[in-house]
């Protein structure tokens, strides 16, 4: 549990039974809360003779740590914390929870994968006594789980089965025992194509319950699991869908997979008399007198775009890494969102495959979105896709990690780890061999893989003028643009040089051939719609989707700095005049915008000076109108206008 200040300040909330005073009052802001509520939930209905005491001195602390930011009234018997409800991270997800439900699809999705990204881990994790946390506690946690659940129903009913197994799979490896969210998951993989995958988490789940609770499986889940061996909900198997037997469930005592009967060489046959019809799917994918090793190429690389165009130097630049002596083991692709990084990547990946003879390796990290892909996860599906058995993966990330770099040794392949959020999350993935090349897209530095790893970096910006119409030309045609070379012009300026921002109104345009390319770039123009025409109506194909993912990933303090300077009059800023605006000292702000710099919200040109793009700025006064008061607005405008008025220079 966290209270931060206005101004992104983590107030000193101390540890003991104050954060379980402070924990029931903002749970219930707003509400009277009697104090014998207060003494059971804090001493778990075992209070002392001095509990009443000890509260209310409790209480007057919090009143002084949250003087000036809120007010903390007594109400009869009890206490109330007067504040805005939006403040409260469990009334804001309740919120978007609530919403998601009379919500379109499309729009569904966003608004609970925002609430699902207000979680920060356990709820009141540390906060002491145990009746608090499971009166508390348990219901935020029961929540959670709804939220995900309905989040898996929408991505379902849109067909976005990848996304929703990629959503799960880190879920269920914390929750092993929630029935529905493997339900849904088997459903996921199978309308994926993924039957054995579908059938192991059937498998798993079935021996957790009957180890851990001594039940078999329930509705959900043996549903799921029959309509996997009928070859129900599979779009690819729909065509030949037909009745087939009933087929029951193992029994709880059954082993998960049927032996398959002795073959006359002694071996195990994957099939014969008294086999089970899905024995086949767990076949080992290699034989059994040599260490594991996939039977068929990997060639995990998505298609190619491909009208792609430009990015000649950095092209140049990743060949140039790839035949340097020694090669790093490592090439970070950075980049704001939306500039093409994978793209880029897939494109040079599919360009150079010839030099990785044993194939190539992909994963989407989504490292900005909520819950981020687990490295631990990612290991356990490169080192099945190496060959390797279920049951001889490693829990430990460490010794998966051992492992995979193993089993990479001597050969030459390509790892392209997309959307990477942390360095931690892509270091486990690394090889460690002078053969492979991992090749990491984020919109962060990714400092740390260069300087503790060794890793090359590469610096993805916008298109040049030319690179951007020619993109444009690409997806309009050449004639269309050409006939209104100065509205073209004015377009690709307007969308930044940005590849997926110029896709979009690409889009926009195509659906509308009647439009002028004049009469769109000036819809452009409007600043309160500018964000909002970049957008393909779809939550993961729009610019201020992209632009939020990376400011939520920002620190508290670093986001307060980004709102703020959304109030600047100009696209170039200096240090004093970003801590001026936010209210803080220097040495805090210089930590502030070097996030920002990283997080390719900013650029520094010049030490202490800084610049960032019309549509960043634009993001930024949208964040600003919407998450700070008006009051907060209008004293920081003041404080920068009395700066300049100090800094002017006197005339001679």
């Amino acid at each position: 549990m966290e209270i931060e200040t206005d101004q992104g300040l983590a107030l000193a909330l101390g540890a003991g039974r104050v954060r379980t005073v402070a924990a029931v009052l903002i749970s219930e802001v707003n509400q009277a809360v009697p104090v014998h509520r207060l003494i059971d939930l804090a001493w778990d209905g075992d209070p002392p003779a001095r509990a009443r005491g000890v509260v209310h001195n409790h209480v007057h602390r919090l009143r002084r740590l949250l003087a000036g930011h809120a007010e903390l009234a007594t109400r009869g018997q009890g206490y109330v914390l007067l504040a805005d409800p939006g403040s409260v991270d469990v009334h804001r997800f309740r919120g978007l929870v609530a919403g998601a439900r009379d919500a379109e699809p499309c729009a569904a999705v966003a608004m609970l994968r925002q609430a699902l990204g207000l979680w920060r881990g356990e709820a009141l994790a540390d906060v002491p006594g145990e009746r608090v946390r499971r009166t508390l506690g348990i219901g935020l946690s029961q929540g959670r789980l709804a939220a995900l659940q309905e989040l898996g129903g929408r991505l379902m009913l849109l067909g976005r089965y990848g996304e929703l197994v990629t959503e799960l799979t880190g879920w269920i490896a914390e929750h092993p025992l929630h029935e529905e969210l493997t339900a849904l998951l088997i459903r996921a993989l199978q309308a994926c194509g993924r039957q054995a995958e579908a059938l192991d988490h059937y498998h798993r789940a079935r021996r957790h319950l009957k180890d851990q609770l001594g039940i078999d499986p329930g509705p959900a889940l043996s549903g799921a699991y029959l309509a996997v061996l009928g070859g129900r909900g599979s779009p690819a198997r729909a065509a030949a869908d037909r009745p087939r037997p009933a087929v029951r469930p193992p029994a709880p005592d059954a082993p998960p997979y049927p032996p398959p009967a002795p073959a006359p060489n002694g071996r195990p046959s994957p099939a014969g008399p008294g086999a089970a019809p899905y024995t086949a799917p767990y076949a080992a994918p290699y034989g059994y007198d040599h260490r594991p090793g996939p039977s068929r190429r990997i060639a995990q690389l998505p298609p190619a775009v491909v009208d792609f165009c430009g990015r000649d130097r950095e092209l140049a630049v990743l060949d140039q890494h790839l035949e340097r002596v020694p090669r790093p083991v490592c090439v970070v692709l950075a980049g704001a969102g939306g500039t093409g990084k994978t793209t880029l990547a897939v494109q040079w990946a599919h360009h150079r495959k010839a030099e990785f003879p044993d194939g190539q390796l992909f994963a989407d990290l989504r490292g900005f979105e909520r819950p981020p892909m687990r490295p631990g996860t990612v290991l356990t599906s490169f080192l099945r896709t190496l060959g390797v058995r279920e049951a001889e993966i490693p829990e430990s990330v460490t010794e998966a990690a051992a492992l995979y770099r193993s089993l990479l040794a001597g050969r030459r392949m390509l790892v392209l780890l997309d959307n990477a959020g942390t360095t931690e999350q892509a270091r486990p993935l690394l090889p460690a061999t002078p053969g492979c090349l991992a090749v990491v897209t984020s919109r962060r530095r990714l400092s740390g893989l260069v300087v503790r790893d060794g890793a090359a970096l590469v610096r993805v910006g916008s298109l040049t003028t030319e690179e951007a119409l020619q993109l444009l030309g690409n997806a309009l045609g050449r004639q269309r643009v050409e006939a209104d070379a100065a509205a073209a012009g004015a377009l690709v300026e307007r969308c930044d040089r940005l590849p997926l921002a110029l896709r979009i109104a690409a889009v926009r345009l195509m659906a509308h051939p009647e439009w002028s390319l004049d009469c769109w770039t000036k819809k452009l123009a409007d600043e309160s719609r500018w964000l909002q025409e970049l957008s393909a109506h779809d939550a993961d194909l729009a610019m201020e989707t992209c632009l939020y993912l990376s400011y939520r990933a920002l620190s508290s303090g670093a986001a307060r700095l980004f709102r703020f300077l959304g109030l600047h009059p100009g696209p170039y800023v200096e240090t004093q005049d970003a801590g001026v605006l936010a209210g803080q000292d220097t040495e805090r702000t210089r930590r502030h915008l070097a996030e920002l710099c990283d997080a390719h919200l900013l650029e520094e040109h010049a030490q202490g000076h800084y610049v960032w793009s019309e549509m960043v700025r634009s993001y930024a006064v949208q964040c600003v109108t919407a998450e700070e008061p008006r009051s907060a607005r209008d004293q920081a405008v003041q404080r920068l206008l009395a700066h300049f008025d100090r800094s002017r220079v006197p005339p001679c």
